[in-house]
């Protein structure tokens, strides 16, 4: 898989813009739990009152407070509070100050300069929290005031007496005792309750003052609410952006891929093509490249954005929450072993997948190929149980793997569904306690939930990855596979006094792996204006000795020559364009007349397309057709006969006009007479060039010049038709099988 990282470097920029964006989403679904806890914790449960330090307070409130201050706390404090006077004011901004503060005009008010937020907070908190404690109606504060009243002197507590009034007269250090003493039994309390309390005596004070409570705290509530909109539509659009931006660069890899394993198969020798099969190498330029794309689309709009997510998460909960982590950790590492078991599971049927698409391809690809064979042998219902065996095995498969992952979404659900209890039952007794609040409970829950997705995302990713990761090996196996042929770097110059003359000496031949030798000492030479000729029995290794003349394999020892150069010391496009090869199975491509015949010659005329038609005996049925040579050309050539396909194929390799023309069986799919005609055409009309002929017929190559005779790999016999029939036993064979005996004593 990581070798085909390579072909992410024209998207480097796009993925550094995608990982920006998708730190940008995270950043986004990770603020929206905690705005979620602002709304519970400030905008209901606190009325919207996020601070605990007083924006306002009236002097007699502060005078309170002030009784309960340390010293240091005092200092800290009160340069912040300022008098409310309205000389400080214009008309307009103290008009705007009554109506926010109604009291002002009946009270002296005190306001905060609004720094040092956090230093005043932890000076207030305390001191409120008791003056709210001692101005309540609430039982514990009539409790608390008749226990200070019960420490006083008699004479100093009378009936309805204000308790703030009595503290004010007493002694400094009797108060500072009282005071030390109630401090040291309020600090023993949870930090979350005194900053509640606190929270609660800015609230009562607010009410006082005559602030409207509810309208800040609508106010608050509809604040965090377009807050997390905007925050949510950010985050929807960048994950647009990401979705697009990755499926454009897995789309650009995919198309890198496809283009560099079609001009990889392009380069492959006849010994690379029979490594892979045809049905593989379609699976691998499509099915194997689609599953890689699949995964690069995942990898980068999850993989990337899990972690960050996750990370992100676990610093928000130990922010939230340190006391419930460890319920954090239980639910990672149960999802962690599920996992694992079910791909200890699932992963060996993973690796297989792509073998059984292979197969059902190469089974398909045989019984359509075949169709009119399978039907005239009436083995139809064989092919039908083949095939079904074939599509059986992967569906079996593939039903396995489906049924192991269905249990993975139910058992992952059930542990989410069972952290969210536990989160609740622990976070209760927190809240309880006094210390946790509720909205720090559900943005930890959220908080929770992320992470545990984001493991989750990465998990999804992991079930393609088995299966992509094989196509990724199949996908590599293609381009990582050397050529056996290859170009040299600087080509020889070809003689143009030899033009035309290809030469064998001594070669011999093995295919890859083999024993022995399948030719051997072959040496011949074909001469321009000559035609030669090979013939022997099926397997005596005609078509193999063809097949070196364009370097469809090299030889094993020895040398071919073309124009006095060896081939190999040339270019393959150079040596291929001065041959014109017809193979045995003429074979034709989607397109028209025209473009099959001027497929090897695109800059052929009219005229040229036309001598090559009737040299080759197509012209007339190319006439017949109302479209001419627009006539249309299906897949295969499956549309004309195998006759028409032949001679189509020869006025192919006429109309580039080669120095050498090969025609490997080329005459067979032709009646007698278009065989005849054929021949006696191509002899007037392209007598210059050098035509090599493999016939199994004697009637196709009884008027060339040169005639090989191979048994066995080996030339056993050369010369003219009259010359071998008097010396050499294995044409003399051939003869008698295909000639008359009046035929063979005229000869």
């Amino acid at each position: 898989m990581f070798k085909l990282i390579k072909f992410l470097k024209k998207s480097v920029v796009a993925i550094l813009f995608v990982t920006i964006l998708l730190i940008l989403q995270a950043a986004c679904d990770l603020s929206l739990p905690t705005y979620t806890s602002d709304i519970v914790n400030i905008g209901i449960s606190q009325s919207g009152i996020d601070k605990a330090v007083p924006e306002v307070i009236r002097k007699t409130e502060l005078d309170k407070i002030t009784m309960f201050m340390t010293e240091a706390e005092k200092s800290t404090v009160l340069p912040h509070y300022s008098l409310l006077s309205k000389d400080k004011y214009s008309e307009k901004e103290w008009s705007n100050k009554l109506d926010k503060y109604p009291s002002l005009s009946s009270e002296e008010l005190y306001s905060w300069d609004g720094e040092k937020e956090d230093t005043l907070s932890d000076a207030l908190t305390v001191p409120m929290m008791l003056v709210l404690g001692l101005e309540g109606d609430s039982e514990s504060s009539v409790q608390m005031r008749n226990k200070i009243l019960a420490n006083l002197p008699p004479a100093m507590v009378q009936e309805n007496s204000d308790i703030f009034a009595i503290l004010s007269v007493l002694p400094t250090e009797s108060l500072s005792a009282m005071v030390t003493g109630m401090r040291d039994q309020v600090s023993q309390m949870p930090e979350m309750i005194l900053t509640q309390s606190a929270i609660g005596f800015v609230k009562a004070e607010y009410t006082t003052i005559g602030v409207d409570i509810n309208q800040s705290q609508v106010n608050y509530i509809l604040l965090i609410g377009a807050k997390m909109l905007a925050l949510a539509f950010l985050a929807m659009a960048a994950s647009i952006l990401v979705s697009l931006l990755a499926s454009r660069i897995a789309a650009k890899m995919g198309r890198d891929l496809r283009s560099n394993v079609f001009q990889k198969v392009l380069s492959f020798s006849n010994k690379e093509m029979d490594q892979f099969s045809t049905a593989s190498l379609i699976t691998r330029s499509t099915n194997d490249i689609q599953q890689v794309q699949m995964l690069l689309v995942m990898l980068i709009r999850i993989v990337i954005y899990a972690p960050i997510l996750a990370i992100g998460g676990i610093i928000k909960v130990l922010n939230t929450n340190n006391s419930m982590s460890w319920i954090l950790v239980v639910g990672v590492g149960t999802i962690f072993v599920v996992i694992a078991v079910l791909f200890i599971v699932a992963m060996p049927k993973f690796k297989i997948m792509q073998k059984l698409v292979d197969r059902i391809n190469l089974v398909m690809r045989e019984i359509i190929t075949g169709l009119p064979v399978i039907r005239a042998f009436s083995t139809v219902k064989y092919e039908e149980e083949r095939f079904d065996k074939a599509n059986k095995d992967i569906t079996r498969n593939s039903l396995f793997v489906n049924r192991v992952m269905t249990f993975m979404m139910p058992i992952l659900m059930l542990i989410m569904n069972l952290i969210s209890i536990l989160i609740i039952w622990v976070g209760a007794h927190n809240i309880n306690d006094g210390n946790m609040q509720v909205g720090d409970m559900i943005a930890f829950i959220q908080y929770t939930m992320q992470i545990i997705m984001s493991f989750l995302m990465i998990t999804m990713v992991s079930v393609m990855l088995p299966r992509a990761t094989v196509a990724a090996k199949r996908i590599d196996e293609i381009l990582s596979t050397e050529t056996s042929i290859k170009d040299v770097a600087v080509e020889e110059a070809l003689n143009p006094a030899l033009k035309g003359v290809l030469e064998f000496r001594n070669v011999s031949f093995r295919y890859p792996n083999a024993e022995e030798d399948v030719l051997s000492g072959i040496n011949f030479t074909a001469k321009p204006g000559e035609t030669t000729a090979i013939i022997g029995s099926t397997g005596s290794g005609k078509s193999t000795l063809i097949n070196l003349i364009p370097r469809f394999y090299d030889v094993t020892s020895g040398s071919i020559l073309l124009d006095g150069t060896d081939i190999s010391k040339v270019k393959q496009h150079t040596l291929r364009n001065k041959l014109g090869f017809i193979p045995q199975k003429g074979v034709l491509f989607t397109g028209t007349i025209e473009s099959n015949i001027n497929f090897g010659n695109a800059s052929a005329n009219e005229d040229n397309m036309k001598r090559a038609s009737r040299i080759a005996q197509a012209e007339e049925f190319i006439n017949n057709n109302p479209e001419g040579y627009q006539t249309s050309i299906s897949q295969g050539g499956t549309n004309v006969s195998g006759g028409q396909k032949q001679r189509l194929s020869i006025a192919r390799a006429i109309a580039k006009n080669p120095e050498v023309y090969v025609f490997d069986d080329s005459f067979s799919a032709l009646d007698y007479k278009t065989d005849a005609t054929l021949r006696k055409t191509i002899k007037e009309e392209i007598s210059n060039s050098t035509i090599i002929i493999v016939a199994q017929r004697i009637s196709t190559i009884m008027s060339a010049e040169q005639i090989l005779v191979l048994d066995d790999g080996r030339i056993v016999g050369k010369g003219t038709h009259k010359e071998l029939l008097k010396n050499c036993e294995v044409y003399q064979q051939i003869a008698s099988s295909q000639l008359s005996k009046e035929e063979l004593e005229y000869e």
